[in-house]
């Protein structure tokens, strides 16, 4: 089992070209925490995601899963993908994509067909659809099909599950229904989860920590801590507005261009 920070960021940085999407970033996420990945569209949410999957070098610092360099393929992590909906004709059958999940990890011969099966089954019947085995994926509704990404992130056990975006396009009770499925399976498997979405209220019943991204800066903590307008005025520069109404959040003047940044600004840490 793996000790200590599932995940680690330590000084890490990542830019393209002139542009830093973050810099300085020192995170680190435990088993069984579930952390919001928040920010503007073009803030580096995503590319973080990929920076853990080790498909982003870091400019600078380190990215660790389980303690080592991150790199492609690592079975330490599951990732769920932006919730796109799959179209016919895509023939596949749910226990088959499924089971990608477990091929995907291994070189040669990997495990028997027996062993792989039930491996998938026992996958499919956690998430609430084994009865759907052998349905075409495609014929599925979009709760459904997500499901099936949260099955196939989940069937090679993993101790991090990255989550990007999966709610988009879902209604708000398939939104509901997916995040506590998530959140189910994290506390049924000690998983970490990390958690990039744009809307916090979905999620705010299950969050641990935050980590906001804003301007090539961030702040992480609780969401008391980072949910406020002092904070985010301080990390955007700009005067923005937190209100807490009920059990939802409402943030109000968040920039729209992810360029929004002061000259002098050192990305990093909010001070």
């Amino acid at each position: 089992m793996t000790t200590g920070p599932v995940i680690e960021l330590r000084d890490a940085a990542v830019s393209f070209g002139a542009r830093t999407l973050w810099s300085g970033l020192d995170f680190a996420l435990h088993r069984r925490e579930f952390v919001a990945v928040l920010g503007v569209n073009g803030s580096g949410k995503t590319t973080l995601l990929r920076a853990i999957l080790g498909l982003v070098e870091p400019s600078r610092g380190q990215v660790l899963v389980g303690g080592a360099p991150a790199r492609r393929g690592s079975s330490l992590v599951g990732y769920i993908p932006q919730q796109r909906r799959i179209a016919p004709p895509a023939p596949m059958r749910v226990r088959d994509l499924v089971g990608l999940g477990v091929d995907g990890q291994r070189w040669g011969f990997g495990l028997g067909a027996r062993d792989r099966r039930a491996k998938v089954d026992t996958v499919l019947d956690a998430v609430g659809i084994g009865h759907l085995a052998r349905q075409r994926v495609d014929v599925l509704s979009g709760g459904e099909q997500q499901r099936v990404r949260v099955a196939q992130a989940l069937v090679g056990r993993p101790v991090a599950l990255l989550c990007d975006e999966p709610l988009l396009s879902l209604d708000l009770r398939t939104q509901q229904a997916t995040v506590a499925l998530i959140d189910e399976q994290r506390r049924a498997r000690d998983t970490a989860v990390l958690f990039v979405t744009h809307e916090i209220n979905p999620v705010l019943p299950y969050v641990d920590r935050v980590l906001y991204l804003a301007n090539g800066r961030f702040q992480a903590g609780t969401v008391d801590e980072v949910m406020t307008s002092q904070c985010l005025s301080a990390l955007y520069r700009t005067p923005v507005e937190v209100l807490h109404l009920g059990d939802r959040i409402v943030v109000a003047g968040l920039p729209e261009d992810p360029s929004h940044v002061h000259a002098g600004v050192t990305p990093g840490v909010l001070a």
